[in-house]
């Protein structure tokens, strides 16, 4: 018999020390917790790992595994481990994420620290120092010895042929001026990636979208990007949009679109038809000089004669 057929066939004293093995998984588990014998597994010659069920209500389908062995010619099965595997229908945690990968929109708080890497594809780098323009930059090696040519030279009091003659300022002085001096600046995928966020948060397929009578393009309330960001993304300046100081798309739009409805002035109340505004004296008793009775006359009495 070969090695191979050998190592494939249990043992028959190993496969034989169920109750060995059982014996050493009860020891390990809590009591009651290891269920029925269901596998003896041959790992190799006279090495043989018996599985059994496990009952613990949080290991679903895991497995106590009791490995024992015995040397070459001996009739003596000695342990060797025990330890819980899961089983094919084991119950198991979620493989394992980098929390930088975790992190989400949202996650960070007052005081938190979000590490960029320094290979973070978003990012390229920016101003390098040094006094030659770095690859990316937007002062193109032409422009930069023509920008860069101060306009402040030192101005001595005497005839202009003796003036010194301006110097080059250095590229550290023109990118603090325009404000580029950053390290890093955003690449083209990092830019790509945050206008796809943008789009897919505030942009014409959005529900909001659908459902508006025109799109942010035409409202008032916009307030466009600069940039090449500018030709399709702007920021809501609307206090009750539901967009309010976001980036939105140029094709989002919503109900407070600008141009949407013009309210109508309120049209003027008719004149009232009684003026209760003014005070009408009303008379209590009957005036002396009023009505057909003359004072001189007898009182009347009431009633009916």
């Amino acid at each position: 018999m070969s090695a191979a057929m050998r190592s494939r066939t249990p043992d028959r004293l190993c496969a034989e020390a169920v109750d060995l093995a059982r014996e050493a998984a009860e020891d390990a588990a809590l009591p009651g917790m290891v269920g029925d014998h269901i596998d003896a597994v041959a790992d190799g010659d006279r090495v043989v790992t018996h599985l059994f069920a496990c009952n613990e209500p949080g290991y679903r389908g895991w497995r106590w595994a009791v490995t024992v062995a015995r040397a070459s010619r001996a009739k003596v099965v000695t342990l060797d481990e025990t330890v819980l595997l899961p089983g094919p229908d084991a119950l198991l945690a979620p493989e394992w994420v980098p929390w930088s990968e975790r992190l989400r929109p949202g996650d960070m708080g007052p005081g938190d620290l979000l590490p960029t890497e320094a290979d973070d594809l978003r990012l390229e780098p920016g101003f390098t120092g040094d006094d030659v323009p770095p690859p990316n930059s937007v002062v193109a090696e032409g422009m930069a010895a023509e920008i860069a040519d101060t306009e402040d030279a030192a101005v001595l009091p005497d005839a202009p042929a003796i003036q010194p003659a301006p110097e080059r300022g250095g590229i550290a002085a023109v990118a603090e001026e325009l404000g580029m001096r950053r390290a890093r600046v955003l690449s083209r995928y990092g830019l790509h990636t945050a206008a796809d966020r943008w789009e897919d948060a505030y942009g014409a397929k959005s529900a909001m979208a659908q459902a508006a009578p025109a799109t942010c393009v035409t409202c008032g309330f916009l307030t466009p990007l600069t940039g090449s960001l500018r030709q399709a993304f702007g920021v809501c300046a609307n206090e009750f949009a539901p967009a309010d100081g976001r980036v939105v798309s140029l094709a989002y739009g919503c109900g407070a679109h600008s141009e949407a409805a013009v309210m109508p002035k309120p049209a003027r109340p008719a004149a009232p038809v009684v003026d209760e505004t003014v005070v009408e004296p009303l008379a209590l008793r009957p005036e002396r000089d009023g009505g057909s009775v003359e004072e001189t006359g007898p009182a009347e009495e009431l009633g009916h004669s």
